[in-house]
């Protein structure tokens, strides 16, 4: 029996593809099945000849709450991002070798694809929602819209697409990391992290407008800038501090393996539901 489908593909016009998350009942908390979904969505747009700028968007109140923590840790089919070595090895090396691949070597991808991205977030965007918004080209967020990374309560320095300092600078950044309370979509937009705020109702519209005027332009200037962007990028470093901090994110999880038995702190769940949902 196929997977049900957790993700959506809508083509709202022309030379515009949209994605949508679509597991709004679990505030489209992600499986990894729900990933790989989504990277087959964005590969089948990425080839399509008619398309020239994908919007990620999602169904429900909260853009993503992040991992499905009650969900299996495996790769539900071939590997696609690395070369998948040791994804069956088991404990810390085969939880290393999973999420080179299904976090980190999936955000990655994304971030290449060679088409203009834009993100629409709403409502929450928890940890691993900020691995599927941050490898975006533009993020228009509702006014709703809150952005939080509170995993060092599970005993790790941060989601495993560590841009956070590129995304809101080191001084937030440690912020968000050491308190895990959530940034608002103005304070994000202040921080360069999100491009435009506008009310939930016109969230669709307004990124609608945005993807049909960047189509207008030729594909291949499109492709180009954005590779300059994403090179730029590289030259200060990004892609080495990605690999050093998931090493360090590992780092964690074999500390708690061997403290607690299991990947994350267990009393860390709980610690996150206590955490204040808006700044203080």
């Amino acid at each position: 029996m196929s997977e049900p489908s957790l993700i959506r593909r809508e083509n709202p016009s022309e030379g515009v593809a949209r994605i949508v998350l679509a597991r709004p009942e679990r505030r489209n908390a992600q499986t990894p099945t729900m990933l790989y979904q989504l990277d087959d969505a964005l590969s089948e747009a990425t080839n399509d000849a008619q398309v020239k700028v994908i919007i990620l968007a999602a169904d429900g109140p909260d853009f993503s709450s992040g991992h499905d923590l009650g969900d299996v840790f495996t790769v539900p089919g071939p590997p696609v991002a690395t070369m998948g070595g040791h994804l069956d090895a088991g404990g810390a090396e085969g939880h290393y070798a999973f999420e080179c691949e299904a976090y980190l070597g999936l955000s990655r991808r994304w971030r290449d694809i060679p088409k203009p991205t834009i993100a629409a977030a709403q409502g929450r965007s928890i940890a691993g929602g900020l691995m599927l918004l941050w490898p975006m080209d533009i993020i228009v967020a509702s006014e709703d819209a809150t952005f939080a990374d509170p995993v060092t309560a599970l005993g790790v320095n941060g989601v495993e697409y560590f841009t956070h300092v590129w995304e809101v600078g080191h001084r937030r950044a440690r912020e968000m990391l050491f308190t895990g309370e959530p940034i608002t979509a103005p304070d994000a937009k202040a921080l360069g992290m999100v491009n435009h705020v506008v009310p939930l109702a016109e969230l669709e519209s307004f990124c609608l407008t945005l993807a049909t005027r960047i189509a207008a332009r030729p594909a291949f200037g499109l492709r180009l800038a954005k590779e300059s962007v994403n090179r730029s990028l590289d030259a200060q470093g990004q892609s080495v501090l990605l690999e050093s901090a998931l090493s360090l994110h590992n780092l964690g999880h074999a500390a708690s393996l061997a403290r607690h038995g299991v990947f994350i702190d267990p009393d860390g769940p709980a610690m996150i539901r206590k955490t204040p949902t808006s700044p203080r």
